[in-house]
Formats: structure tokens, C-alpha cells, sequence
């Protein structure tokens, strides 16, 4: 009697972990659908951890876009941007305490038609499970939270030293200039390589312009370009630019650049003689600048020239 009561109750805890673990390899193949892939659904807020989505939604919408194709992976987290759409297919679910799981998940890609990519191989991938207020949600996927967390802080970085350059630019650069109602900066950084713990050069090439506000565009009254090498000083976090060493004007202008930029020389020349990318580059910092400040702006206009539309949906 006493032996069958055990072998019952083995059997009985036997199911019931089968059971859980159903549930669990269930609520991952839920969860599944919420993987970022080229965008962070506004629903995914309902599937993960409070902690996972802050740091998604910070990658995905609060960063500046031109981040999104230097650090590719991070925004397409599964199928990259070929065209394919992952197809999920959760093997395995491990409990690792009473709070905490791990699901292995198998990934095939396919695309649009519904057909699958046969020259792409099936790829595994772990989603990261925590039960919260008896729900369980995803907390992380491939360890990309603690990426993103580290991109995060490297990107707001990057962008104090664009501040203070922009800052410097529109004080120091700008006054020289007829002015405007707005004084707003195109930057391109050339290359950017911390030389000690206080200081940070910066090789840019830069265009100081100032716009008036007329309707719904940013009409350019007067700028001009300053090209050369910014000296920042970083104390803890806050950069201040404390020299200029600027390309010379006229004949000089050459000698002088290739001196200042160096090894760099033909990377400032590419972007600097090239004015498709530079007007690119322009009107996707007028695009930032229109949104921040929450402008009612949709386009911008040099004098003699038709306005160009600022995307700014």
C-alpha cells in the first residue's frame, strides 16, 4: 500500500511537470511573436518585462535613426534585412528557478509567399522567460538587452559630443554669420577617437547655417562650411570644445586639410566634395532638430532652389 502511494505520487508530480512545462513551451511560442524584427510592436509592452521593453523602446524609437544601419543587428534581431520573415519553432523550455525560464527556440526563414529560404539554415536562439504578478513574460533575447544597454550608452556619448560641438558651432561660428530666427548645424564626423581619459578630437566637417521660419519651411538666409579638428575636453560625461583648428580658406585650403585630417584625408574629401551625401546628411539632422523642438516645419529651402520635403513622421 505504502509503495503504491509513492508511485502515485511520483506519477502525480511526474504530470504535473509535464504539464508546466507545456504551459511553459506554450506561453514561448506566444511570446515568439513579439521578437523585435525591424520594429518593437507597441503591443510587445504587454509581453515582456518592464525593464526588457524600456530598454527596446529607447533602441527602437527614442535614439537618433541614422543609428539604426551602423549597428544592424540590433534592430533585426532574427531575420537581418533580406526580405525573409522568421518562422518559430520553440524545442525545448527549461524552469531555472520558480521566477526564471530559458526556451530554446529554432528559427527557419521564409519568405513573403509563404516558402522557405533553402539556402538559409535553421538557427537556434534562446528567449528568456520571468514570471511577473503570475504572468510570464519575455526578458530578454540572445543576451541583446545587455547589447542594447551597452550600444545605449555609447550612443548617448556620442551624442553629448555632438551637443557640444553643435553648441560651439552655433556661439563661436554662428555670430560671424547674418542671422536668422534659427541657427542649426549640419555635422559630419570625419573620425572621433578618445586620446585619454579628459580628452576627445573630433576631425568633422561642418556646415553653420541659419534659417528663417517661414510657413511650413526653413527658408536659409546665410552659412557657411568650417572643416577641421574640434578639441573636446570630457569631465565625467560633460564635453566641452576647447579649440578649433580649422582648414584655411583659398589657395591654402588643400594643404591645410590634408595636414589636420591626416590618414583621414581621403575619408573628409569623399564627404566633403560629395553633395548628395551631404545634403542627405543635412536634411536628416533638420528632420531631428524639426522633431525635438516639435516644430511645425515640413520643409527647408536654400535661396534659389526648390524646398525639399522634411520627412518628419
Amino acid at each position: 500500500m505504502k509503495k503504491t502511494l509513492i508511485f502515485t505520487l511520483a506519477a502525480l508530480l511526474m504530470a504535473a511537470c509535464a504539464s508546466n512545462e507545456e504551459k511553459l513551451k506554450q506561453r514561448a511560442e506566444e511570446l515568439c511573436r513579439y521578437i523585435p524584427d525591424h520594429e518593437l510592436l507597441e503591443q510587445s509592452k504587454d509581453y515582456m518585462t518592464a525593464d526588457f521593453y524600456a530598454v527596446l523602446d529607447t533602441m527602437f524609437n527614442r535614439l537618433p535613426e541614422h543609428e539604426a544601419m551602423d549597428h544592424e543587428w540590433l534592430y533585426y534581431f532574427v531575420t537581418g534585412n533580406g526580405g525573409t520573415m522568421a518562422d518559430y519553432t520553440v524545442t525545448a523550455v527549461e524552469q531555472t528557478d520558480k521566477t526564471h525560464a530559458v526556451a530554446t527556440i529554432s528559427v527557419r526563414q521564409r519568405w513573403e509567399d509563404g516558402s522557405f529560404d533553402s539556402t538559409a539554415d535553421i538557427e537556434e536562439h534562446k528567449l528568456y522567460m520571468e514570471q511577473v504578478d503570475g504572468q510570464w513574460l519575455m526578458s530578454d533575447f540572445d543576451g541583446h538587452k545587455a547589447d542594447c544597454i551597452r550600444h545605449i550608452a555609447i550612443s548617448r556619448d556620442e551624442q553629448a559630443r555632438r551637443d557640444a560641438i553643435n553648441d560651439y558651432l552655433v556661439k563661436e561660428i554662428g555670430e560671424h554669420y547674418l542671422k536668422g530666427e534659427l541657427c542649426i548645424p549640419t555635422l559630419m564626423i570625419v573620425a572621433s577617437e578618445r586620446a585619454d581619459s579628459n580628452y576627445f578630437p573630433v576631425l568633422c566637417d561642418c556646415w553653420v547655417l541659419w534659417y528663417n521660419v517661414v510657413g511650413d519651411t526653413l527658408k536659409c538666409v546665410s552659412g557657411g562650411n568650417h572643416s577641421g579638428l574640434m578639441h573636446l575636453d570630457d569631465n565625467n560625461g560633460k564635453y566641452t570644445v576647447t579649440a578649433f583648428e580649422q582648414t584655411v580658406d583659398g589657395a591654402g585650403n588643400d594643404a591645410s586639410a590634408r595636414r589636420i585630417f591626416g590618414s583621414y584625408y581621403d575619408i573628409y574629401q569623399n564627404m566633403h566634395s560629395n553633395q548628395e551625401v551631404r545634403e542627405a546628411v543635412r536634411k536628416e539632422q533638420l528632420q531631428e532638430y524639426v522633431k525635438q523642438h516639435n516644430l511645425n516645419v515640413h520643409y527647408y529651402q536654400d535661396y534659389g532652389w526648390p524646398a525639399v520635403e522634411i520627412e518628419t513622421v
